[in-house]
């Protein structure tokens, strides 16, 4: 490796080494002369090259002479874990602890870094070096705290009395001794056997022990304090993820691997490693998770697996419109690692030698069982070590987490400087040919095929040509009676030659069109088609990488097409957010809509992409996965594979998953900042979410909002001596609440590049907008009984706790139940029933003459839930099964069982319903009003109108 520090500085880098030598002069005056000459010279160079080497001996300037005696030299990865045991010895409380390990850190990666810039060590060294440090720190605080806690609540322990130690599962880059320098940490926590606590004042179960250990571990690591931070650690690859308890024993995780266990889990466990020293529960963990990871059978499936997850690795990279990423771009780190694993994966059930987590070794054996060639493993070899030098270098400039090479000139410079290279061209050069060589070995391994050349087609005659006349023939020739395709057709390619694509846009734009003019050909009407498929192309014109995506993938092409031209809705959607483009590649993933109860799930495996800490990302990330899962099911919806008597069903659903992790991560917000209520037992919000109208009935339709009243359990009365919050900034614990609803409405409706996730009507909370954000459960209930209007109640009837803990779903069902079931005055509950529903018809009612407003019209929807409604209140005092149910269809099915209404009745009042709310959904997906011909709907509406008049009008 090149040794620099002879070589001349840039003006840039000059400039940047000028600032600190200014500022570290101010607080250590001598400094020129307390240094040799060339020592001097180094460390200006050094702070020119690294802003955190910089600033780290800026504020700790007698770090600096130890360097030169011999640190740099010296190191030995060997003894982290000794110096810091010996140092946490003298620690008697946690805050000392976090101080310890953080300075440890900085000035240990200050050394790494160093010798990194300086060519001082060979890449392997430094990995192994960066992880034999995280390892350490981990382990030490570990260590620490299982002492602390063993003096507090006793040693947990098996059934036999025998201790039981945690055990820290190392992932991805460090389970393999591969960690970069800012890299976060992947981390899983388990212990051997359940048990309990010996010798402290009261018995506690291992797991609780290990969960609250495991918790005080993350914040010991996690916690930014003035002395910074020791790693961003994320325990999200843990069984069922943020959901899932945070520590595990074995057999829980065995039984989570051999039944639930996923593709992408198997291929993150080939890096896994217990951490810390060797002992006989290690061998037995590894042991455990061997059958999961390996098969005994060499097993191909492992590469469909991983083509998926890298298609899923590039659709992000589209999403969050990654450019310059070494990483997670074609030919990017991640496909070197994605050709080693499948290897590992494949063959590692028959070959022992290749159960490893170093990519290094990995890549050695792959060669010496003549399973790659010298060749492939020299380009993949060389080509990795560039791309993971510049990564190092990358980080140790800022320490941050980047795999994006520099957007200014000065760490462009620093780069070049390190690297050997005369300049950013250069560079730039030989990190592209390194990832066209690994990018060609990753498609021979896992990768698809290529798009196949433009052969003979007719349609690239009629993209290029220019006279009208030819163009009409070449189109009539094709047997297309369609006058107006060539005009629009014409006019679209004269209105977009004067947007600026760039060359690698026109030329994939002029790759793509005969190919994409080829599916409108068999079409009844291809200029309408067109007209709408356009609209997309009018938002990706300037975003290539899009462009690319339909050219590579026929599939996608023929998705597109079908679905602008099913509905504009669809077409729409897929415009304003061009990232959905991406849902259309595979066809059968497309219509295969997520099982009614796997949406919660499917969002949390969705959230894993993206750091815990990045809130941004993370609502931007939700609207994504709200967007994509619409588009799947209105793909479903129109194409007649989902019923459309299931959709309302999805979107309901749907919207309860989205809801469960907006309060999460409003949660998480709001307690990190105030601490959380201290009347709440572990793991208990004491909060709850209620949907009302089409949320609370499962109605939602496509761009509902969602009307929600919020919870809580806090009472001054019953908790008196529980008035605030356990954090640092403690509030009052009412105010919290209040904080927490604000902050779910906020990620409700703040505007990223995806849109807004929904609109949030609060009205139906007690007192309406004038009213608290947030109510408890009991003043909810007293109001709904003392003070709140009839239709107040109607709504309760469509009312339907969403989220929230067990006991205050109960307490609400409870209070809903008493409110309903209130006996009432059947014919003045008629009579206000009525009242309101003209008074919404004379507000809501705007229709043309000879059309039927599917809602709001008489016979429409609204008079249908107002039948359901009065039934309930006027019957439920003496069938309390009516007070049950918030759904139309069940509350009509329950009346007819009880016959309080005539069978006949409950027939045509159902059938009306879904042929109003099919209707809805159907004109919703064509953008139209929410009208249809009186004629048409005549037979259901007279129905419904007969049956009002019978139930609400006999009594007035």
């Amino acid at each position: 490796m090149e040794n620099i520090s002879n070589k001349p500085l840039s003006a840039l880098i000059t400039e940047a080494a000028d600032r600190y030598w200014q500022r570290l002069n101010e607080v250590w005056p001598t400094l020129k002369t307390d240094l040799t000459p060339s020592e001097a010279d180094e460390l200006y160079r050094i702070m020119g090259l690294s802003d955190y080497i910089a600033e780290q001996l800026y504020r700790h300037p007698d770090w600096i002479k130890p360097l030169f005696s011999g640190e740099l030299e010296s190191l030995q990865r060997q003894s982290f874990d000794l110096e810091l045991h010996q140092l946490l010895e003298a620690c008697t409380n946690e805050d000392s602890v976090k101080s310890v390990l953080r300075i440890y850190r900085n000035r240990q990666m200050v050394r790494l870094a160093w010798r990194d810039f300086f060519g001082y060590a060979t890449l392997e060294d430094s990995l192994l070096d960066l992880s034999a440090l995280s390892e350490a720190l981990v382990i030490a605080g570990r260590d620490w705290l299982y002492k602390d806690m063993c003096q507090q609540l006793g040693t947990p322990c098996d059934s036999e009395g025998n201790p039981q130690p945690l055990l820290v599962l190392g992932m991805g880059k460090l389970g393999g001794r591969e960690l970069n320098f800012s890299s976060d940490i992947d981390l899983i926590f388990t212990f051997p056997e359940h048990g309990e606590t010996q010798g402290g004042r009261r018995s506690l179960e291992n797991q609780q022990f290990f969960i609250r250990m495991g918790q005080r571990l993350v914040n010991l690591l996690h916690q930014v304090t003035v002395d910074g931070f020791v790693y961003r650690v994320d325990m999200r690859l843990r069984p069922y993820g943020e959901s899932g308890p945070l520590v595990v024993s074995f057999s829980g995780l065995e039984d989570y691997y051999q039944e639930q266990g996923r593709d992408w889990e198997r291929y993150a466990m080939v890096k896994a490693r217990a951490l810390g020293p060797w002992t006989a529960y290690s061998d037995e963990l590894h042991s455990m998770l061997r059958p999961f990871v390996y098969r005994r059978y060499i097993d191909f499936s492992a590469i469909e697996s991983l083509r998926k997850m890298k298609q899923l690795i590039t659709q992000e990279v589209r999403r969050r419109q990654l450019t310059d990423n070494i990483k997670l771009g074609a030919g990017g780190i991640r496909e070197v690692e994605f050709v080693i694993q499948s290897f590992q994966l494949i063959r590692g059930g028959r070959e022992p030698a290749l159960r490893q987590q170093s990519l290094f070794a990995a890549i050695d054996t792959l060669y010496s069982l003549g399973q790659l060639e010298y060749l492939a493993v020299d380009e993949l070899k060389q080509s990795y070590l560039l791309l993971r030098r510049v990564e190092n270098l990358l980080q140790a400039i800022g320490d941050k987490q980047t795999q994006t090479l520099p957007d200014n000139p000065l760490d462009w410079y620093r780069l070049c400087h390190c690297m050997g290279m005369a300049s950013e061209a250069e560079l730039r050069t030989h990190i592209e040919s390194a990832m066209k060589k690994i990018h060609r070995h990753f498609k021979d391994t896992v990768g698809g095929n290529d798009q196949d050349e433009i052969t003979d087609l007719w349609t690239q005659d009629l993209w290029s040509i220019q006279e009208d006349e030819h163009a009409q023939g070449l189109i009539s020739e094709q047997s297309i009676e369609d006058p107006a395709l060539w005009p629009l057709l014409k006019q679209w390619r004269e209105t977009i030659t004067n947007r600026s694509i760039g060359p690698r846009g026109r030329d994939t734009l002029d790759k793509l069109m005969p190919w994409l003019l080829r599916e409108f050909t068999h079409l009844a009407s291809p200029s309408k088609a067109f007209e709408s498929v356009s609209k997309v192309l009018d938002q990706i014109l300037t975003r290539t990488t899009y462009l690319e995506l339909l050219y590579e993938n026929p599939g996608a092409r023929q998705q597109l097409v079908s679905l602008c031209q099913a509905s504009p809705w669809i077409a729409q959607q897929l415009s304003k957010f061009p990232m959905l483009l991406d849902e259309l590649i595979d066809p059968t993933q497309l219509y295969d809509t997520t099982s009614l109860d796997d949406y919660g799930s499917e969002l949390r495996q969705y959230l894993l992409r993206v750091p815990e800490e990045d809130m941004e990302q993370q609502m931007e990330v939700l609207r994504q996965f709200k967007l994509a899962q619409q588009l799947k099911i209105a793909a479903a919806d129109v194409t007649g594979v989902l019923p459309v008597s299931q959709v309302s069903e999805h979107l309901t659903l749907l919207s309860e998953a989205i809801i469960e992790q907006v309060v999460t991560q409003a949660w998480l917000q709001v307690s990190a900042r105030h601490g959380v209520p201290t009347h709440l037992e572990a793991g208990d919000m004491g909060f709850a979410v209620i949907g009302y109208g089409k949320a609370g009935g499962i109605e939602l339709g496509y761009g509902s909002d969602l009307d929600l009243v919020f919870l809580h359990n806090y009472s001054r009365e019953l908790f008196a001596e529980h008035t605030e919050t356990d954090g640092d900034r403690a509030i009052e614990i009412g105010h919290f609440y209040l904080k927490l609803a604000q902050r779910i409405l906020h990620l409700f409706s703040t505007r990223t590049t995806s849109g807004e996730l929904f609109e949030v009507d609060m009205r139906l909370r007690p007192s309406g907008a004038s009213g608290l954000l947030v109510s408890e459960v009991e003043h909810f209930g007293q109001y709904q009984k003392e003070e709140a209007w009839t239709w107040e109640h109607q709504a309760l009837v469509r009312a339907r706790f969403m989220f929230g803990s067990n006991r205050l779903s109960s307490r609400f069902s409870e209070l809903r139940a008493e409110v309903i079931e209130q006996k009432r005055d059947k014919q003045v509950l008629a009579d206000e029933v009525h009242k309101m529903r003209l008074k919404m018809r004379e507000h809501l009612l705007k229709v043309k003459p000879g059309m039927f407003d599917l809602k709001q019209s008489e016979g429409g929807i609204a008079d249908i839930e107002f039948i359901a409604q009065y039934l309930v209140l006027a019957n439920s005092h003496e069938y309390s099964e009516l007070s049950t149910w918030s759904d139309n269809l069940r509350i009509f099915e329950t009346l007819g069982e009880l016959e309080l209404l005539p069978l006949s009745d409950v027939q045509s009042l159902i059938q009306a319903y879904f042929f109003l709310r099919d209707e809805n959904h159907r004109l919703s997906l064509q953008q139209l009003p929410s009208q249809i011909a009186i004629e048409s709907i005549k037979e259901h509406s007279d129905r419904v109108i007969a049956a009002y008049k019978d139930i609400l009008l006999r009594e007035s």
